[in-house]
């Protein structure tokens, strides 16, 4: 008899999922903003692509029926890349550089974040074609 309700197992799954994927962003994002400086959220950028490529492939592999429908999912899909993924910090940092009238830039992130993670995803899309 499991005395563990597979709920909280699946709860389980995401919240380490989530744990992985919120250090992990904090790496990538503190990696790439030592190598091109802060003037411009180039670390945020590219967790957004990155994550959202790898978000479109892994429903690709789903719709495809080559993932099952496993704790796996649920710890890559909503856990890792969900924690990973950073559109939140993209809007907060959007919003300071339009408040810090830095129009270009602002309207620059939002072009390059918005552009970049649909091509990516795009990009997934035709690569699971095959």
């Amino acid at each position: 008899m499991n005395i563990v309700p597979q709920g909280v197992i699946l709860y389980c799954y995401i919240a380490a999922g989530g744990a992985i994927g919120a250090c992990l962003r904090y790496f990538c994002t503190t990696t790439i903003d030592s190598w091109f400086g802060k003037n411009m959220p180039f670390g945020t950028l590219a967790v957004n692509v990155v994550g959202s490529f790898a978000l479109v492939t892994l429903y690709g592999f789903i719709e495809r029926n080559e993932l099952t429908d496993s704790p796996f999912r649920a710890l890559i899909g909503v856990g890792l890349l969900g924690a990973f993924t950073t559109f939140s910090t993209f809007s907060v940092e959007t919003l300071t550089l339009l408040e810090n009238e830095l129009w270009l830039k602002a309207i620059a992130n939002i072009f390059l974040n918005v552009g970049a993670c649909l091509s990516a995803g795009w990009l997934a899309i035709e690569l699971m074609k095959g």
